[in-house]
């Protein structure tokens, strides 16, 4: 079964945002829409050639949209049995407060709940303040017993 392809599509009226139709979209956004999405929200800037590698093997993707503007996304990527990562949760500033991270993390979840087999393990990376999202869906700190870690491969941007 191919997930990184767009399989269905809802529209959602949404009460707390002026702009009419809200699409979700499970695909993942082209490398450019990506990037720029990284920008704008604020993540660490990754390149083309990363970025056109990994989104394909995402295991799950979404999207929103208002028209054909991106205004977020998330991915899952993971070996798909044992460990599932959760990342690029991300919404434009100028949509920020008005329910999408969390929209995004329930589709996720959705998506972890069907998917993830018992004891298989769902990590991520939060920046603070996000970090209190992530722990209405029942994410814990791993520290003090382990901490997070991670190396970068120097170069890029």
């Amino acid at each position: 079964m191919d997930k990184n392809i767009e399989i269905e599509t809802e529209h959602h009226e949404t009460s707390n945002q002026p702009y009419g139709q809200l699409r979700v979209d499970y695909a993942i956004p082209s490398v450019e829409e990506y990037r720029a999405l990284r920008k704008e929200a604020g993540l660490t800037q990754i390149t083309e050639e990363a970025a056109a590698k990994g989104l394909p093997n995402s295991l799950f993707s979404v999207t929103l949209r208002l028209g054909q503007e991106l205004i977020g996304m998330g991915r899952v990527s993971g070996d798909g049995g044992v460990f599932f990562l959760i990342t690029d949760i991300a919404v434009k500033p100028s949509h920020q407060g008005k329910g999408y991270g969390r929209k995004l993390m329930e589709e996720i979840m959705d998506y972890l709940s069907r998917e993830v087999p018992a004891g298989s393990f769902v990590t991520l990376i939060a920046d603070k303040p996000a970090d209190r999202l992530y722990a209405q869906f029942g994410f814990q700190l791993v520290s003090p017993r382990s901490e997070g870690m991670y190396w970068r491969q120097p170069g890029g941007l």
